[in-house]
C-alpha cells in the first residue's frame, strides 16, 4: 500500500483512467465532480448484497458520493451524479469501519471508491492500527488506473469490481468512457494478480479474492456473452461472477438508444446459462 503515492496521484488529479489534472487539495473539481475531501453518502449494515459478503452481521458498506463514470443509467443516481454526500476526513472513514465491525459486520465494503482511493488507503491503515481486522472489500466499477490498483495492493482483500461491457461504442453512449472496455480488462488482470480467484472461510464467508459482477443489460446479449468468455479465458476458469438481473431505466437511461426497458428472462437466463456452460461460478444476489 502506498499511501505516498496515492495523494500525488489525486492532486493534479490521477486516480482514474481520465486523468483529469484537477488540483482536488485546492478544491478543483473534475469529471467526478469531487475536491480532496471524500464525500460519504450512507454507512450501514448492507444484507442485499452477495451471499458471500453478507454473512450473519451483513456487510459494512460505506457508499462514496461522486462516481468517475457518468452512466445514464445509474442506478444510485442521487449519489453518483447528485454527490450527494457529508464530508468524511480519514479519521472519519476509520471511525466508521471500526463502528461497522462492532455491530457485526463481516467486511467492510467501500462502494464507489475510485475517485477516493487515497482516503481509503489512509482509512485502512489507520483503522488496522486500531485492530481492524475484517476484510476489505473494493466496491468499484472497473473503470480503473492500473498504476492506482498496484498502489492498493495490501490494502484490499476482495476486490469486487463491475464489468459493464466490451462494446467501446456502448461504453462511450452509455457510460461517457470509450476506453471503459479496455480499462476494465487491464484492472480485472491486475486485481486478479494481486488477490487470486474467490476464497471463502469455513462458514462461506469471503476473505480474499476477485469477485467480478456483471449487469445483464437490454438488448446487450452478444456483449454479455464476450464479458463472461473473457473472465474464463483471460482471468480464470474458477471466476466468481454475479450475473446480475435488477436493471431498470433511471437516471437519463431513455437518451441511449435501446435501454428504456428491462431486460427480459430470455436475456438474463441467457447469460446466465453461458456463464454456467463455461465453469464460471455463480454467485447468487
Amino acid at each position: 500500500m502506498d499511501l505516498e503515492k496515492l495523494d500525488d496521484l489525486m492532486s493534479p488529479c490521477r486516480l482514474c483512467p481520465r486523468e483529469c489534472g484537477a488540483r482536488r487539495e485546492s478544491g478543483e473539481t473534475g469529471f467526478c465532480g469531487c475536491a480532496a475531501t471524500a464525500l460519504v453518502g450512507s454507512v450501514g449494515p448492507h444484507h442485499g448484497e452477495e451471499q458471500v459478503l453478507v454473512g450473519r452481521g451483513g456487510s459494512g458498506t460505506i457508499f462514496f458520493a461522486g462516481c468517475n463514470l457518468g452512466c445514464r443509467f445509474c442506478q444510485n443516481w442521487s449519489l453518483s451524479h447528485r454527490r450527494d454526500g457529508r464530508p468524511a476526513e480519514v479519521a472519519d472513514i476509520a471511525d466508521a469501519m471500526i463502528a461497522l465491525a462492532a455491530r457485526g459486520c463481516g467486511n467492510i465494503n467501500f462502494v464507489t471508491p475510485t475517485h477516493f482511493a487515497h482516503s481509503v488507503a489512509g482509512a485502512v491503515k489507520l483503522a488496522r492500527s486500531r485492530g481492524l481486522q475484517v476484510p476489505i472489500v473494493y466496491n468499484c466499477g472497473g473503470y480503473e488506473s492500473v498504476e492506482v490498483l498496484e498502489c492498493l495492493e495490501g490494502c484490499v482483500d476482495v476486490y469486487m469490481p463491475d464489468f459493464k461491457t466490451l462494446d467501446a461504442g456502448f461504453a462511450e453512449n452509455a457510460l461517457r468512457a470509450g476506453d471503459y472496455p479496455a480499462r476494465a480488462r487491464a484492472a480485472l488482470r491486475e486485481m486478479q494478480r494481486q488477490v487470486g480467484d474467490l476464497r471463502t472461510d469455513a462458514r462461506g464467508a469471503a476473505v480474499r479474492g476477485l469477485l467480478v459482477r456483471h449487469l445483464v443489460m437490454p438488448g446487450q446479449e452478444d456483449d454479455a456473452r464476450a464479458c463472461l468468455d473473457f473472465l474464463c479465458t483471460e482471468i480464470s476458469a474458477r471466476a466468481f461472477v454475479n450475473v446480475m438481473a435488477q436493471y431498470s431505466p433511471r437516471g437519463e437511461a431513455d437518451l441511449v438508444a435501446g435501454l428504456g426497458r428491462r431486460p427480459t428472462a430470455h436475456e438474463v437466463l441467457s447469460a446466465r446459462s453461458h456463464a454456467a456452460d463455461l465453469g464460471l461460478r455463480l454467485a447468487g444476489e
